[in-house]
């Protein structure tokens, strides 16, 4: 069973993770939002893409119990480099992808936020990266995006205490484009979604193309360097301590090792 509901709205591709209680990002979730971005890419209709959540969250972030069955460094790093792929390619992807942050956007979750173009978020949507609470760290371009929408010193704050901030917070630091009432998320989302799909479908790509040249030349290292450390980090006795503690729900006995 797919975990996306695709439709198509006046030219607007709606994406819904359906993927309940958490819509985590599990390796099969990730598979098919990769072929759901093949089934818009061939639709000409389609100028903007909706991403949302069903249910109570945009996404909790990735599926820790996968996690338990990673073996080796390859793994870890293998797994790190899917989401990198994965999330280069929404970054690059030839229409504007817009997410409608509802509830939380976790870890792995706020990793696939941030890789779309524009972020709405409700007021009390709660966004961070929670991963060094488990002994691990963001693997998905977390440590890489992170900074350049809320500057070093507040990726720094997010990534290190894994506390996370408000949609209203997220719009002040930049991070969020908009902070809209909470029930008002997807609308307010599709509006915009609107105001993009009715131009022409040329020059929306043009700019599509052309944006991301702005983009440092240093952020490639920075995703191989992430995927590696990734690896190193995930392969500790605390990594393995932080999971297990976080499925048990209890508090991690973190020993350095």
């Amino acid at each position: 069973m797919t975990t996306f509901a695709y439709e198509v709205k006046n030219n607007v591709a709606v994406l819904t993770i359906q993927s309940p209680p958490a819509n985590a990002l599990s390796s099969g979730l990730l598979d098919d939002l990769s072929e759901r971005l093949d089934q818009i890419e061939t639709d000409n209709t389609v100028k903007a893409v909706v991403l949302n959540g069903e249910g109570k969250f945009f996404s909790a972030g990735a599926d820790i119990k996968e996690f338990t069955a990673l073996q080796n460094d390859s793994d870890y790093e293998a797994l790190s480099i899917k989401g990198h792929q994965l999330f280069e390619r929404i970054e690059h992807f030839k229409v504007p992808v817009i997410a409608a942050i509802h509830g939380a956007a976790l870890g792995g979750g706020l990793e696939l936020a941030m890789a779309c173009h524009i972020r709405i978020a409700g007021e009390n949507a709660k966004l961070g990266l929670p991963e060094l609470t488990l002994g691990i760290i963001p693997g998905f371009a977390g440590t890489q995006r992170l900074p350049q929408y809320v500057g070093t010193a507040k990726a720094y704050e997010m990534i290190l205490t894994g506390q996370p901030i408000t949609g209203k917070e997220a719009k002040e630091s930049g991070l969020a484009n908009q902070a809209v009432q909470d029930e008002e998320v997807f609308e307010k989302t599709f509006e915009l979604a609107r105001s993009i799909a009715v131009k022409g479908k040329l020059s929306i790509e043009a700019v599509m193309e052309l944006i991301p040249y702005s983009k440092s030349e240093r952020f490639a290292k920075g995703l191989q360097e992430e995927a590696k450390a990734f690896a190193k980090v995930f392969g500790t006795e605390d990594a393995t301590e932080g999971i297990q503690a976080f499925i048990e729900k209890r508090k991690p006995d973190f020993r350095d090792k």
